[in-house]
């Protein structure tokens, strides 16, 4: 049996919507002074609002710093105590997906100069009550791209039921 040219443009708008509704911000730590000693990383977060969804990148000498993640202890004192993940690409990804505080550190020594941030994450905000709303809204990108997404898929369905 095969696929009509409707129900392939249907399957791409679906995969558009889902692809817009997961993507979060990318906050790169540091910002383009990068992952480095002698930061304050504490200033930068506070001018940052993390939601769920939301990444944060570490970028750095891949064969000079690492990025772990930790408990309250391990970041006060700049120990791997509580460590769950650890991040050595040089390029690190990491999926803020739980509304809870995060500890980040530099494991190499980098910690003891400067090299470590704590970060709040929100739950993501409730949904705008209109379109133009959504568009206003400057804490979230998330609710931004999904608006474009179903936009599109709705002229898409438009076009289609039009011919």
């Amino acid at each position: 049996m095969s696929t009509s040219r409707f129900e392939h443009l249907i399957i791409i708008c679906v995969f558009l919507l889902i692809a817009a509704s997961v993507s979060g911000t990318d906050h790169i730590v540091g910002a383009n002074r990068g992952w480095n000693p002698g930061i304050n990383y504490t200033l930068w977060a506070n001018n940052h609002t993390f939601y769920v969804g939301d990444f944060v990148s570490f970028r750095y000498q891949k064969m000079q710093y690492n990025v772990f993640e930790v408990n309250k202890t391990g970041y006060d004192n700049c120990t791997l105590d509580g460590a769950v993940g650890n991040w050595s690409s040089g390029k690190d990804f990491i999926l803020l997906n739980k509304s809870q505080r995060y500890y980040f550190i530099c494991g190499t020594g980098g910690c003891f100069n400067g090299m470590k941030v704590t970060i709040r994450v929100h739950p993501l905000p409730s949904p705008p009550s209109s379109t133009v709303a959504a568009f206003e809204h400057s804490g979230s990108s998330v609710t931004r791209k999904s608006v474009f997404a179903v936009l599109v898929m709705v002229l898409v369905l438009v076009s289609l039921i039009s011919v």
